[in-house]
């Protein structure tokens, strides 16, 4: 059964995990040394796109581990 505590936990929980993962990728993308936007969309990098995605992936797993404990 959902109740309103449950849910408001859910949402907290999904803002919080959202605030960090945007906060991660950003930080990444200002510290790696490419145009990371510039070479997918410009140049159409298929190999940055999916390392791109696999970092996306690897980032968005630790936080639902650190936040599912």
């Amino acid at each position: 059964m959902l109740s309103i505590p449950i849910l408001v936990t859910t949402l907290v929980y999904t803002g919080i995990g959202l605030v960090i993962f945007i906060g991660g990728f950003w930080l990444w993308d200002k510290i790696s040394p490419v145009d990371m936007w510039g070479e997918i969309c410009r140049e159409k990098n298929v190999a940055l796109a999916i390392f791109t995605g696999s970092i996306a992936i690897s980032v968005a797993m630790i936080i639902a581990a650190a936040i599912h404990g």
